[in-house]
């Protein structure tokens, strides 16, 4: 079979003890971030592993968690949410194309419903497109202008954004509308709608609430509308803004991110 004698008679070495009760540490603390974020993938967890200061590649992760079942298994969904048979203007899409490279350069809107016994309940988010950061959100049972302009001005008040940001999302009413817009214009921002009836055109909130149903909603199975209010801001805030890693952020969460960036105005702007 052309194979040399020492192919033939090699035997692999036992690991030692102390080998096997560092796998074994390392074990424990996948099965703990695998606990905390159910969804995240080998890639994830090898990158949460380095910033715990762990030394390991994602082969071993990914063999570590395919041995222990690990590995998340995500079927996706495709829900339309948007009514976009008004009157009210529609304006162009103006993030296509562009480079976004600055906080407060773009801010992404849009709505999701969350399923309860009795019925739904509405979740209006804003994302800075540069930070993915969660920066304004209004959750209500009903689906209308005011849920859209609640989550804005929280963004507006936390944010305090100068004039020339562009806001984007899609053409349903809540954000066409006289009164939203005209928060807008009153703020100085410039207004961006995708098509209608392309995902692709605001695909970064559309990956954000995958993220948000398949991380949390669907794990808790919400019952109630006090089940929404009482865990939904837990997870924006202190999970996904403040711990879930973002591969596109160089598995940094929005938090870290936002706080990296500053360090780095700091030291550019001379003394």
């Amino acid at each position: 079979m052309n194979l040399a004698r020492s192919s033939f008679y090699y035997k692999a070495k036992a690991k030692s003890s102390n080998e096997v009760k560092l796998e074994a540490d390392l074990m424990d603390r996948i099965e703990a971030i695998c606990l905390e974020f159910p969804r995240y993938g080998y890639r994830r967890v090898t990158q949460q592993l380095k910033h715990d200061g762990w030394q390991v590649n994602r082969k071993k992760v990914l063999r570590l968690m395919r041995e222990s079942d690990l590995l998340c298994r995500v079927k996706q969904k495709k829900v339309a949410t948007t009514n976009s048979n008004h009157c009210f203007p529609r304006h162009p899409n103006l993030i296509k194309g562009i480079v976004i490279n600055r906080l407060n350069q773009v801010w992404i809107a849009d709505i999701t419903y969350i399923r309860i016994k009795t019925g739904f309940v509405y979740l209006a988010a804003i994302l800075d497109a540069y930070s993915r950061r969660v920066i304004g959100y209004a959750i209500s049972r009903r689906i209308d202008a005011m849920l859209t302009l609640e989550a804005l001005r929280v963004a507006i008040a936390k944010r305090k954004p100068g004039p020339g940001v562009i806001h984007h999302s899609d053409q349903g009413v809540q954000y066409a509308s006289t009164e939203y817009v005209d928060e807008l214009k009153r703020h100085g921002f410039e207004i961006s709608m995708a098509k209608v009836g392309n995902p692709y055109e605001n695909a970064m909130m559309e990956s954000f609430f995958k993220t948000l149903k398949y991380e949390e909603v669907y794990l808790w199975e919400y019952e109630t509308y006090k089940d929404v209010i009482e865990r939904l801001p837990n997870f924006l805030d202190d999970v996904y803004n403040h711990k879930r890693l973002h591969s596109a952020l160089g598995y940094l969460a929005p938090d870290d991110f936002e706080e990296m960036l500053l360090m780095q105005q700091s030291k550019e702007v001379p003394s």
